[in-house]
């Protein structure tokens, strides 16, 4: 009976995971197929379709696209604009939460009802506010402006997910440290914050990457073409230019690519901040 039992474990794992492995490749699909088509010649796409292998390497389409849209700028926007926005959305999300899970302010409740309500807003409903509030404080066109914007936006929830933490924070130890004669900067800086560590990466490689991707509102606020961002350069050049479609899937694998990069490189750190924050 317990053999039976074990026989009947060990194939109900092996088809759970034969199922996950079904649904990666279903996944990751989409993301081969544009590796596949940004290496092919517009003659080889046109001949064999997008499902086959390319004969070799050719970079003539991703060359070609590099040179149309200055990608090296477009590049260097998106970097420092998503790198300033996961900093400072983070920073802004640690303080918040700290004033609502730790210092207990009053009306605690009221201001996550708030912060709740302003992660499910769609940026349709802020463009017509905001573009209003870049003209009159004169930040239109600005890298300074996406950078504000996003900043408030991601710490919204930052500051929801991280309150959520800081309310369940030891009491002993904040008392602890009060005892001992910590001020409040103390206590955020050496106790909490450091503690704090594995959750704040995660919100920070979120952020950065949900920065990265956004479309809407730096189509809005970003007019000028050397302050663009990559997704802005990848979908004006398309509406512009008649590009074939290897050229179309180099620009798509280009604009994907430092995404892949920068999750890669925060694997871990990422990974060590969802677990920690399960144990939790």
């Amino acid at each position: 009976m317990v053999k039976a039992q074990r026989l009947h474990n060990g194939i109900g794992q092996y088809i759970f995971l034969i199922a996950l492995l079904a649904l990666l490749l279903f996944m990751l699909s989409p993301f081969a197929i544009v590796i596949l088509n940004a290496f092919k010649t517009p003659i080889e796409y046109a001949n064999n379709g997008p499902m086959s292998l390319p004969s070799g390497f050719y970079l003539q389409g991703i060359i070609d696209f590099w040179n149309r849209v200055d990608f090296t700028n477009k590049l260097i926007n998106s970097t420092v604009i998503s790198l300033s926005v996961a900093v400072f959305g983070v920073l802004l999300s640690l303080l918040n939460a700290f004033a609502l899970g730790v210092g207990k302010v009053k009306g605690r409740v009221v201001f996550l009802i708030f912060f709740m309500i302003a992660n499910t807003l769609p940026h349709e409903s802020l463009a017509y506010p905001l573009y209003y509030f870049a003209k009159f404080a004169k930040i239109y066109d600005s890298q300074i402006s996406i950078i504000l914007i996003f900043t408030v936006i991601q710490s919204a929830f930052g500051t929801y997910l991280l309150s959520s933490v800081f309310s369940s924070f030891p009491r002993e130890m904040i008392e602890a440290a009060t005892v001992d004669g910590c001020n409040k900067f103390q206590l955020l800086t050496r106790i909490v914050a450091p503690i704090s560590l594995p959750s704040l990466s995660v919100l920070f490689t979120f952020f950065f990457i949900w920065t990265w991707n956004e479309f809407f509102l730096p189509l809005i606020m970003l007019v000028s073409n050397a302050k663009q961002t990559v997704p802005l350069a990848i979908a004006i050049l398309q509406g512009q230019h008649n590009m074939d479609a290897t050229t179309t899937s180099a620009s798509a694998l280009l604009g994907i690519l430092p995404c892949i990069v920068f999750f890669f490189l925060f694997q871990r750190t990422l990974t060590k901040g969802i677990m920690a924050g399960s144990l939790k």
